[in-house]
């Protein structure tokens, strides 16, 4: 098979990868892809992940067998519609199936109608409404814009200060664009979080084994939001009664919930959950892969990736298998992410031992150097979670220059737990 992967980052070089490891597999073309996916014998093409028309035509002139698509704005600007109307096979949810990503709002009316736990909620478009509902609001409140903001449109503000600043950027100065018309305020739930992503395919579905993201760009959680600073896998702290349980009330009714709302979803249904008090409940959905959580999950499945997505086109059963071992990721940003940074930056090289998954990065003079926030991924796999942390940070804490930087504490609650039921 000739298969094809639209996406750039970190998270396309481990679906593209893990696909090329299959034998029924040729070849793995990535779109746009980058320079450090060629290291791992990917084929990158000139063609922008936004160019429905080109990856169209791409896919019909190389007989690709099927498509997977990696981020979400492609999803949410109908590719998956538009590959259907032309007769290829493509693995993602339609526009209207999106939605449960691009908008904050009908995802909650989803949750709302199909019974779904999540935080409280209301959604304004107007800044003197919103002023008034957190003027109420017991803090924290959780403001979250309605649209795409690439991980960084969620406030947690503290002070009803934080909470006006939060909204005057969001419904006056539109920081996201059209991203922040609408905002949704939802109550602060405590717990610990987790992500849960399922193979889907209408109103079947294979859960994937969890993983633990973290947001903030500091260590000890500070600073502001971003894409993801580093993932692991498994959640040592998660139960597997807490998975069971999110799996049967949260995946299971939202898949058949979409469905009868009209828009039946065929994809990667990322749930990202928080083990509360009450059990689990929904902090968010998304329409595809995570990034950095797919680093870390892909890294522990032992079954042939792309006879999975193969049978799931085909309605048959597929086999998936995971290692009992656990996989750290931690994220290289440049200096500066999530708000201004620099480019250019020569990237350090890292032995076979660690994995790299390469992201914001493009060529010069036959060299990587970094050309986006997130620059690479370092993952370790390794059998217990000690000797994972030992060897991805024993690279890590080498680097020497100051243009780069990294979270020193991914996996830090999965330590505490371990060390206090030891």
């Amino acid at each position: 098979m000739k298969l094809l992967v639209i996406g750039s980052g970190g998270r396309e070089h481990a679906i593209a990868k893990k696909l090329l490891e299959s034998s029924s597999v040729q070849t793995v073309y990535c779109a746009p892809g980058n320079p450090g996916m060629r290291q791992d014998g990917i084929e990158c093409l000139d063609i922008n992940e936004n160019n429905h028309k080109g990856l169209i035509q791409f896919a019909k002139e190389q007989n690709i067998h099927w498509t997977l698509v990696g981020p979400e704005q492609p999803l949410i600007n109908g590719i998956v519609d538009e590959f259907e109307s032309a007769g290829l096979k493509i693995f993602g949810p339609n526009r209207l199936a999106s939605q449960i990503e691009g908008s904050k709002a009908f995802a909650k009316k989803i949750m709302t109608t199909y019974g779904i736990p999540t935080a409280d909620y209301q959604v304004f478009h107007e800044v003197e409404a919103a002023r008034a509902c957190v003027s109420q609001s017991s803090f924290p409140v959780v403001i979250k814009a309605d649209g795409l903001a690439a991980g960084k449109g969620v406030v947690i503000a503290t002070t009803l200060e934080e909470a006006y600043q939060a909204l005057e950027e969001l419904l006056v100065q539109h920081k996201f664009g059209e991203s922040s018309q609408e905002v949704v305020i939802e109550e602060f739930l405590e717990g610990e979080e987790f992500s849960l992503l399922s193979f889907v395919k209408n109103e079947t579905f294979y859960p994937m084994v969890i993983a633990q993201d973290h947001k903030r760009a500091y260590d000890h959680d500070l600073g502001p939001n971003t894409g993801g600073m580093g993932a692991y896998s498994p959640v040592p702290q998660i139960p597997q009664s807490v998975i069971n349980q999110a799996v049967m009330e949260i995946v299971k009714p939202t898949v058949l919930g979409m469905i009868e709302n009209g828009t039946p979803f065929t994809g990667i249904l990322y749930t990202g959950l928080i083990n509360t008090i009450e059990g689990p409940k929904v902090i968010e959905f998304n329409a595809r892969f995570g990034d950095p959580e797919t680093q870390v999950i892909l890294s522990r499945l032992t079954s042939d990736f792309a006879k999975i997505i193969d049978n799931i086109f085909n309605d048959k059963i597929p086999d998936i298998t995971w290692s009992d071992d656990t996989c750290v990721g931690v994220i290289l940003a440049a200096k500066g992410y999530p708000e201004a940074y620099s480019t250019g930056v020569l990237l350090p090289e890292f032995p076979d031992k660690v994995t790299t998954f390469y992201a914001g990065v493009s060529e010069r003079e036959n060299q990587l150097v970094s050309n986006g926030g997130r620059v690479m991924l370092l993952n370790a796999k390794a059998p217990t979670l000690a000797q994972a942390l030992e060897e991805v940070y024993q690279f890590l804490d080498h680097y020497q220059g100051d243009e780069l930087f990294y979270r020193h504490d991914i996996a830090h609650r999965a330590v505490k737990y371990l060390e206090s039921h030891s």
